[in-house]
């Protein structure tokens, strides 16, 4: 009997030895991560909250090319409950509103057609920048519209679209910078030198990915725009929403592909949301909601920098990839737009709220791995329940209504690994695609094929 008690002794101990081993062995295997998230500072309640901000850091006056005077323009963000405005002429850096800025020769047609370029009164600026100027039915908004100036839309002369917005330039610095066709890096490299910040605008427009949405995945467009942020630390990523979305329907695609070459260097591509409005009535088209503990020119630049906001539009085409199912057209309507009201990790969950929201779907690595209803309750993503979420390079949350779409940065998954270095000399392109794309970068040719254009759509 003992010995049969001492062999079923020692069958036991080598079970549970086997046993540690194999758990040992597999927790091992496990590739454990972190969700760094830009939010992770942000209070969302209580006494010392963080306020949500909305602003637009991309719009447009007749300064430049458009429609509408600098007064106009700024009464009407202004009616509109906007917090916050950076003007961004084409090669016109924005000074405060009650100064007149570098004007230039090229943009002299707006006098001659007998458009006002004209800036605020010193009274209407004190009063739009304090909360103290009525609204238009003469209620006083009691709640300030901050300027932030410095900002300019480069590449005024260029018929292509590479556009590039640069952020808090000297107002000395970047009039009349006229650019080169597809010169995004030109204009990039030249608000670095000067101390701004920028980023890329409209790149779907560029692509002319509306009438392709294949533009949008393929790898030389990707590889093109992704080399540009990692080359250069202060271009801090591209618009996401532009307007009305017309001629960008899909740029939202376009960021998870650039998310997905970036990451691995470190590089987390922020994502923007601007009116680019031209017009007053585009100026309720896409903006981006600022989590800030002030809302002062210094916390916007700060928070342009970390990405603790959220991008909303009120318009966006349908498409089968990661949606909307349906189109959207909410623009000057009285339908709310949603949005989140916390954001907030803990271990591999993600935890969110919103108001005005129906739907939230989650994004990862450009794909949809949850969806489902949301309304006045906290929603939780557990990625311990996606299968493979480890291998995930980052994930993001998308809210849905009638109202618009509002979208966080996304929130990288970090396994520790070592990141790549990047290779400034890195060379990616053959030869021949060098040599095409400079040929494609001339004025001449660029003139001929916006000829060639016209007479075929005429």
């Amino acid at each position: 009997m003992k010995k049969t008690k001492k062999l079923i002794s020692l069958l036991l101990c080598l079970m549970l030895t086997l046993s540690f081993f194999t758990f040992g062995a597999s927790a091992a295997d496990e590739k454990d991560y972190t969700i760094v998230s830009p939010y992770a500072d942000v209070i969302w309640s209580g006494e010392n909250a963080w306020g949500a901000y909305k602003g637009t850091t991309h719009s447009h006056t007749t300064y430049s090319d458009a429609d509408e005077d600098l007064p106009t323009m700024v009464k009407e963000y202004y009616e509109q409950d906007y917090d916050f405005l950076a003007n961004a002429d084409h090669g016109v850096t924005g000074t405060p509103w009650n100064e007149v800025p570098d004007e230039q020769l090229l943009y002299s047609y707006q006098k001659l057609l007998g458009n006002n370029v004209r800036p605020l009164t010193d009274e209407e600026f004190e009063g739009i920048t304090t909360g103290t100027y009525p609204l238009y039915d003469g209620t006083v908004r009691n709640k300030k519209m901050v300027c932030v100036t410095g900002a300019n839309e480069l590449n005024n002369l260029t018929l292509t679209k590479a556009h590039v917005n640069g952020y808090f330039l000297p107002y000395d610095k970047g009039n009349g910078f006229g650019g080169t066709e597809n010169g995004y890096e030109q204009a990039i490299a030249f608000i670095e030198e000067n101390g701004g910040l920028s980023h890329i605008n409209h790149p779907g427009d560029w692509l002319e990915s509306n009438k392709d949405i294949t533009t949008v995945s393929d790898p030389e467009n990707i590889e093109f725009f992704a080399e540009l942020l990692l080359k250069y630390p202060t271009c801090l990523g591209m618009e996401v929403f532009n307007e009305t979305n017309s001629t960008t329907p899909y740029d939202r695609i376009l960021w998870d592909n650039i998310l997905m070459y970036t990451l691995p260097y470190g590089k987390n591509v922020i994502g923007f949301s601007n009116t680019d409005a031209h017009v007053r009535d585009t100026i309720d088209t896409s903006f981006s909601i600022f989590m800030m503990e002030e809302n002062d020119v210094e916390h916007v630049k700060e928070t342009m920098q970390t990405g603790a906001f959220f991008m909303v539009t009120r318009n966006l085409r349908a498409n089968d990839i990661i949606g909307p199912k349906e189109e959207i057209n909410a623009r000057n309507t009285d339908l709310p737009y949603p949005v989140f009201t916390k954001v907030v990790t803990e271990g591999h969950k993600v935890t969110v709220a919103a108001e005005n929201a129906s739907t939230i779907q989650w994004i990862a690595d450009g794909k949809i791995i949850a969806e489902g209803a949301i309304g006045a309750e906290d929603v939780t993503l557990d990625l311990d329940t996606i299968e493979g979420a480890e291998n995930f390079q980052y994930v993001r949350a998308e809210l849905f209504s009638e109202g618009g779409i509002c979208l966080t940065q996304a929130l990288v998954i970090d396994d520790g690994s070592e990141k790549l270095t990047y290779e400034e000399e890195k060379t990616l392109c053959s030869l021949f695609d060098k040599i095409i794309f400079a040929l494609k970068s001339t004025r001449l040719w660029t003139i001929v094929v916006e000829v060639y254009r016209m007479i075929k759509y005429a």
